[in-house]
């Protein structure tokens, strides 16, 4: 893995110069050649999957459990440029009672680590269920999901997986169930679920807390959807540092 790693920086430094071991850090204008080289040959998506290797060998990803989810990433909304109109390939979602204007990243992270094991990138306003089939790496027994994902086990190509679906009950759903032992059953397992699902939420703390990236940088999902690659393969790096990273042994 690391001569791969290593043909693809080499790949990097003789198409765009860029050697920071013997360099000043470059200016401007040769970082964005830079990118623009990484976006044109794919390449941040590899350093992802490069990133996640790594882990898998140290035993920091398991392959029978993913978690997936989604957050909105805000764009701006302002129409005060040439076209007088919002970014065309952003939309608005509705979250709660507020509308939310961006994009979205919907991410498949490991069970048992919490670590971002898959990632794609959309308009906000499409719904997380329909990008769950890409969030999964297809070794899986178990899937974890919270109610936005409500039927999900259904969908055509889940069918004959094998993959079994935890989704979280409806909260409207569960406070009409009649109080007695089945409810409070029904609540245990819900606990249950919900204490696995919430190692989701780590990378996106990461990201949008950390590193501050509440907000997109560029224009279009695609810019977007490669940034967040890099984005999404380094909390990685810093969530595998705790004290726990829950290796597997």
């Amino acid at each position: 893995m690391l001569s791969q790693t290593s043909s693809v920086w080499d790949q990097v430094d003789t198409q765009g110069g860029i050697d920071l071991g013997v360099e000043s850090v470059p200016d401007a204008t040769t970082l964005l050649k830079f990118r623009h080289l990484l976006e044109k040959r794919a390449l941040i998506q590899v350093i992802f999957e490069q990133i996640n290797g790594h882990l898998a060998e140290r035993g920091m990803l398991m392959r029978e459990g993913t978690i997936v989810d989604a957050t909105i990433i805000a764009a701006p909304p302002s129409t005060k440029n040439r076209a007088k109109a919002r970014e065309p390939e952003m939309h608005q979602a509705k979250k709660g009672n507020e509308w939310h204007f961006g994009m979205k990243p919907h991410i498949g992270t490991d069970a048992d680590s919490g670590l971002v094991h898959s990632l794609t990138g959309t308009a906000a306003d499409v719904a997380n269920i329909t990008e769950s089939e890409h969030l999964l790496h297809g070794d899986e027994s178990e899937a974890y999901a919270d109610a936005g994902y409500t039927g999900v086990a259904k969908r055509p190509e889940f069918q004959g997986s094998g993959v079994v679906w935890h989704v979280a009950v409806k909260r409207g759903k569960l406070n009409k169930i009649e109080e007695g032992p089945r409810k409070k059953l029904i609540v245990q397992r819900e606990r249950v679920k919900a204490q696995i699902r919430v190692k989701v939420v780590d990378p996106f703390h990461v990201v949008k807390n950390l590193f501050r990236h509440r907000k997109v940088r560029y224009r279009g999902p695609l810019k977007n959807t490669a940034q967040l690659f890099t984005l999404f393969g380094l909390p990685n790096l810093v969530l595998a540092r705790r004290p726990n990273p829950s290796p597997c042994s």
